[in-house]
């Protein structure tokens, strides 16, 4: 009984501690323009510009910009707040201080998770106030969005392990990942008419599977079985951690 005490009271300071690094960056970073303009409104005009002049409506539409919305919103805050902190040394602090790396990478994805969750509102209501978009179901839109948010949140805190003190680094080299992603995940363009070799690349984009979850609620139904797509985001958001947990442990020792 003893043991078990001890370790809910850890894992309740542990949570805790995530839980103020999320408040932390939300209170500091939330409005700031950069983040503003790569989490927000650059994916909305690199959706205009490819889906200006195609057919499709926008139960179509809407779901894929939603994915992309929560693809680069929930992985711009930690490029952002991590180097800027490295660069006024409160990072350092903050490895320091008498909680674990993982308190610490939870707490980073979280306040993305949450400013990506938050960000998906926006085309959510515009689907639903200007184009009188229908859900079918909103078991697989809620769970799609949570899932998608939290798993790029954390790739985004994954790439913030690289030590350098500028935003830029870092928002290179995770540009790089993804705007790829969005051409082999079905959001522009449906999976079935991907070229054969892209198909193979198809299986190993976390945003297939949260793009295809979203697309069920509103099509009713989906390229993989649901299961799938849930399973599957939760293998990437474990993997996405376990990965961050190491590099920050590797960077910071």
């Amino acid at each position: 009984m003893t043991e078990a005490i001890r370790v809910h009271a850890q894992l309740y300071a542990e949570l805790n501690a995530a839980w103020a690094i999320a408040k932390k960056d939300i209170a500091i970073y939330y409005l700031k323009p950069n983040i503003i303009v790569s989490g927000a409104l650059f994916p909305l005009f690199m959706f205009l510009a490819f889906a200006v002049g195609k057919t499709a409506g926008p139960s179509v539409m809407i779901p894929g910009l939603i994915a992309i919305t929560i693809l680069f919103s929930a992985s711009s805050i930690e490029p952002v707040s991590i180097p800027i902190e490295r660069r006024m040394k409160t990072f350092d602090r903050l490895v320091s201080a008498p909680v674990s790396l993982h308190a610490v990478v939870l707490g980073e994805s979280l306040s993305g998770f949450l400013y990506s969750s938050g960000i998906a509102l926006v085309p959510f209501i515009a689907g639903l106030v200007i184009f009188g978009t229908p859900i079918l179901n909103f078991f697989p839109l809620i769970i799609g969005v949570i899932l998608t948010a939290f798993c790029f949140a954390t790739m985004g805190t994954l790439f913030a392990s690289y030590p350098t003190e500028s935003p830029g680094d870092i928002m290179s080299m995770l540009n790089m990942v993804r705007l790829p992603l969005i051409f082999i995940s079905g959001v522009f363009i449906p999976i079935d008419s991907i070229p054969s070799i892209g198909k193979i690349a198809v299986y190993f984009s976390p945003l297939t599977y949260g793009n295809d979850l979203i697309q069920s609620a509103y099509l009713g139904s989906s390229h993989f079985n649901p299961l799938v797509d849930v399973a599957m985001l939760c293998v990437f958001i474990l993997v996405f951690q376990i990965v961050a947990n190491r590099l920050y442990k590797r960077f910071n020792a």
